[in-house]
């Protein structure tokens, strides 16, 4: 029988795990025997990688390159099995390794690596290999890469990455670079989904306001109980809905139920737009949950985000945003150790 071919090689690959040039290697030796070079990579040590992958890698680490003029930031999240390997410095170089070969190489997700070269090998085979030596299932799960004027980012601890991209005049763009690390420092903590409230779907607009509304109801039926002041009920839950048919309609009737308390026409403009601000607050609560702009910055609670960008400079605008939480999606398996000795022992 011929040596490899390139069929043989993708079966061999899937059967074993082994790199492609090994499986390559594997065949050429046992004559495009499948069973044989399936062995033959056995007792090399080879199929090491393939029975690792078979374990869930739910720890790893999220890493965050920055070029020099901050004008790009890539991300990428490699999961392992065990927190201990994480914590490993072969592991360690290897993703940062990783993560200058995507930004080196403009990658901008997951497939865009696995299809890649690295190290004169295809990845999957690189990292196979890599997963042989360490001893442990890895798996290359996001790459985030960004670019723009002004770029920057920040990773906690390993465990939560964000990317930010804005764009300034060009005198404010050292303070922006500055101010980049700080909201993403925020958006780390905070965990927003979108830049602003325009940004959210209004289907998910719509449910959110549902919900919201049924969990405060359901608040106060047990307020009631307890016999406590019951929390005010939203009419809406984001700024998208308070249109300015919404705000006329509010600021009438805040005018008659001044007019009904006796107060003074005279003074109602004084009274009026802290009413209305205070209407717009209890009415975006969606806002502040998943829109950054929007949302009280963590480093100064007397201002949302978006009043600390334009304190820092009126003209930087955010217009990217990433943010990567290590292990996010992934299912991790509950093992039942009883249960797994007596499938062991046949039982």
């Amino acid at each position: 029988m011929a040596g490899s071919t390139p069929k043989l090689i993708k079966e061999l690959r899937e059967k074993s795990g082994a790199g492609m040039l090994d499986c390559k290697k594997a065949l050429n030796e046992c004559d495009g025997d499948i069973e044989a070079a399936t062995k033959y990579l056995r007792e090399a040590g080879l199929t090491k990688a393939a029975k690792k992958s078979s374990n869930v890698a739910a720890e790893g680490i999220i890493t965050l390159l920055v070029n020099e003029d901050n004008t790009n930031a890539t991300m990428t999240e490699v999961n392992s099995q065990t927190d201990f390997v994480a914590k490993n410095e072969q592991f360690l170089n290897l993703v940062k390794g990783i993560t200058a070969h995507a930004q080196a190489n403009k990658i901008a997700d997951a497939e865009a690596l696995a299809a890649s070269t690295i190290d004169g090998l295809d990845f999957p085979t690189f990292l196979n290999e890599k997963i042989a030596v360490i001893g442990e299932n890895l798996v290359a799960r996001k790459v985030a890469n960004v670019n723009g004027s002004v770029v920057n980012g920040y990773v906690h601890l390993g465990k939560v990455g964000v990317i930010l991209s804005a764009t300034c005049a060009p005198e404010a763009r050292e303070k922006t670079v500055d101010l980049l690390k700080k909201v993403a420092m925020h958006a780390a903590s905070m965990k927003p989904t979108v830049i602003s409230y325009l940004n959210l779907a209004p289907e998910f607009i719509e449910s959110e306001n549902k919900a919201i509304i049924a969990d405060i109801e359901k608040e106060n039926e047990e307020l009631v109980r307890l016999g406590k002041p019951l929390k005010r009920i939203p009419e809406f839950v984001s700024k998208s809905q308070l249109t300015l048919e919404a705000l006329e309609k509010i600021e009438e009737e805040l005018k008659k139920d001044l007019a009904a308390q006796g107060k003074p026409e005279k003074i109602w403009d004084k009274i009026i737009p802290g009413q209305v601000a205070r209407f717009i607050d209890d009415n975006t609560q969606l806002d502040k949950a998943h829109a950054l702009l929007s949302q009280t910055y963590v480093m100064d609670d007397s201002m949302t985000v978006e009043e600390a960008i334009k304190a820092c400079d009126p003209s930087i605008e955010l217009v990217e945003y990433v943010r990567l939480e290590l292990g996010e999606g992934i299912e991790k398996k509950e093992e039942d150790f009883a249960a797994e000795v007596a499938a062991q022992m046949g039982k």
